[in-house]
């Protein structure tokens, strides 16, 4: 009830995305004045994800990868780029504050929300604690803030067209579904989001194609994600130190700052759209990229490409390498 009063005020006052950052708002909100503790099982994020993905499947244009290899060369230097400039903001964090290196790195490293937590418990040395706010806030800061930002960008086009051949669409969304165990096992990463776009993908691919996603089935996906979302910043977490505090606000900022600079010239150079660009290079995890690309009509292809390499660049190469790198200097560790 709480994420649909949000998504019901924000859409009345014309605000963007307003059924995803009206749950997120008015979730987060609550969270301050209902003393009981509110829940959200995992299963209602996870059809979101999955009907989302979904969508992206049925969006995803194939002749992006004729032109690959400009593509690849933009992805490995703006990665390299963002990765050098995270670093940067983790010594200086180490030095300011109580956290360790190790901990500021994983803090700062802009992969998924869950995926990093993950990393900083398997870790032993890691402030899980802190490498979970600064994510939160990251993840809190992309989603509110880059749909205000491309909002006067958004490529006309208006929204998905609604199907009267429902059951189509309810049979994929089945089946895409029933493939996400399959996805896990062989390590697609945010699983319940990728499978999806993977399984519609490769329907395509042999020439299967179904109903589009009804813009209402959306809106519906939205809410479940944008609740999820907004009880990620509980209470209890703002009791880390302030100076910790104001690093996870101070570090989104910054690589936001970051990502408006370098959208403008992939923009110019790949001849894309502002938010696709944006969208493209935006520190946030694959499944909200991907979610706002969807909302506010950016190129979902583009934008998924390039936030699908950015999470195997980091979890293939940059986790494995801070790994090894303490290792060498711990290796009781």
């Amino acid at each position: 009830m709480i994420a649909l009063i949000g998504a019901l005020v924000f859409s009345a006052l014309a605000l963007p995305i307003p059924w995803l950052l009206g749950p997120i708002f008015s979730v987060l909100i609550a969270q301050f004045f209902i003393k009981e503790r509110l829940r959200w099982p995992a299963v209602l994020r996870n059809t979101g994800l999955i009907i989302v993905g979904v969508a992206i499947g049925q969006q995803f244009d194939l002749s992006l990868f004729s032109d690959f290899k400009s593509l690849l060369f933009f992805m490995v230097i703006i990665n390299i780029l963002l990765f050098g400039f995270c670093l940067g903001i983790a010594w200086i964090i180490s030095k300011t504050t109580s956290l360790s290196f190790k901990t500021a790195v994983a803090a700062n490293v802009p992969g998924g929300l869950s995926q990093l937590v993950l990393f900083a418990e398997e870790e032993g040395d890691v402030n899980l604690t802190a490498v979970t706010y600064f994510h939160i806030v990251r993840v809190l800061g992309v989603v509110l803030l880059i749909p205000f930002l491309v909002s006067g960008h958004v490529v006309s086009g208006g929204t998905i067209p609604i199907s009267l051949d429902v059951w189509q669409v309810v049979v994929l969304i089945l089946f895409a579904a029933a493939l996400v165990p399959l996805g896990r096992k062989i390590k697609l990463p945010v699983a319940q989001f990728l499978t999806p776009i993977v399984v519609v993908i490769l329907l395509k691919l042999f020439s299967v194609e179904a109903a589009m996603m009804p813009s209402d089935v959306l809106h519906i996906a939205q809410v479940l994600i944008g609740a999820y979302i907004g009880l990620l910043l509980k209470p209890e977490t703002l009791r880390l130190p302030a100076k910790v505090l104001v690093g996870g606000v101070a570090s989104t900022v910054l690589m936001i700052a970051l990502t408006y600079g370098t959208s403008l010239l992939i923009a110019n150079y790949l001849d894309l759209s502002f938010a696709t660009s944006f969208l493209s290079t935006a520190p946030g995890g694959l499944d909200q990229m991907g979610l706002l690309a969807a909302a506010v009509q950016a190129d979902i292809s583009v934008v998924t490409v390039f936030q699908l390499f950015r999470l195997l660049f980091i979890f293939l190469l940059i986790l494995p390498l801070i790994k090894w790198v303490y290792r060498q200097k711990n290796p009781e560790l």
